[in-house]
């Protein structure tokens, strides 16, 4: 199975905050949306919009130790993690769960060249994880009428 193939089962909508927003408002965003991490983008002149990295519920919780509740004034930008980890549309969910584990990261941006076109995370997993073993339990589900 390859990214793309999740990508076409999920809601193609990404949630993404810029990076001059502030912690709070970004925070707010997750709450309303449920989700624990934003893609960050950016406008550039000559490159469009782009994603310039990541800001997750782990970023918030990681400075709030050190700032306290300043934190939440402070932008994204001073937060979100730039070492950008992304995959491609084509690449295969064994790669893409390596990433993870390797980067102790839970979300991952799908990028087609350099166009955004999805996010990956854990939830995505853990959901084709449960369908094969919804899959397996009506396999053997004959074997244990008798």
């Amino acid at each position: 199975m390859r990214v793309e193939d999740v990508l076409r089962k999920k809601n193609h909508r990404i949630v993404t905050v810029r990076t001059g927003e502030t912690v709070e408002t970004a925070a707010k965003l997750m709450r309303a949306e449920n989700i624990g991490a934003l893609v960050v983008k950016e406008v550039c002149r000559t490159e469009g919009n782009t994603v310039v990295g990541m800001f997750s519920e782990r970023d918030i919780v990681h400075h709030l130790l050190t700032h306290g509740a300043k934190v939440l004034q402070m932008p994204v930008s001073a937060l979100m993690s730039r070492n950008l980890i992304t995959c491609a549309p084509t690449d295969s969910l064994r790669h893409v769960l390596t990433l993870m584990r390797d980067h102790h990261i839970r979300h991952v941006p799908v990028l087609d060249g350099f166009t955004l076109v999805g996010l990956v995370g854990v939830r995505d997993f853990i959901g084709i994880r449960l369908a094969e073993m919804a899959e397996d339990d009506e396999a053997l589900a004959p074997a244990y009428a008798h």
